[in-house]
């Protein structure tokens, strides 16, 4: 069954990622750091890992299936997501799939080695309405997706 994992610290669509799964009946797991309030549904699990650097992205990657689908900011993580067939979105609504995951992992790393060199990047723009709709459309085409390729098997 198709479940939605959410790199949950600092995740801004965390409400919209409950109501489709509630639509979908899916089970929601939130992976964080530290413990924080979810709302009290037999289908949202919190997931409070230990305080290491990667232990969120460890723990998603070591219990994703295949069809089941992440989201994420961390391009890293997204990386290791799309290694395993599974179905990796920013909260930006992005999907990462094979074709596009390595040019934002590379562009991810230029920009890591430009701050470091002291170069002024800019970083994101601020998290808008226009990103959450995109989110909204990008989800459920994701989720469509699995559902239509899952019937097919």
């Amino acid at each position: 069954m198709l479940k939605i994992f959410v790199d949950a610290d600092g995740c801004p669509v965390k409400k919209e990622v409950y109501k489709v799964a509630k639509r979908y009946e899916l089970k929601v797991t939130l992976v964080a750091n530290t413990w924080m309030n979810i709302p009290l549904e037999s289908w949202i699990e919190l997931i409070v890992v230990g305080k290491d650097l990667d232990a969120a992205d460890d723990w998603i990657v070591e219990n994703i299936n295949a069809s089941d689908i992440v989201i994420t900011t961390d391009i890293p993580l997204a990386f290791r997501i799309v290694e395993k067939e599974a179905h990796a979105l920013s909260p930006r609504g992005r999907i990462f799939t094979e074709s596009n995951i390595g040019e934002a992992l590379a562009s991810r790393d230029l920009q890591t080695q430009l701050r470091e060199m002291g170069m002024m990047t800019r970083g994101p723009a601020p998290f808008q309405k226009q990103n959450r709709s995109h989110f909204l459309q990008s989800l459920d085409q994701v989720i469509q997706k699995v559902l239509r390729e899952s019937a097919e098997n």
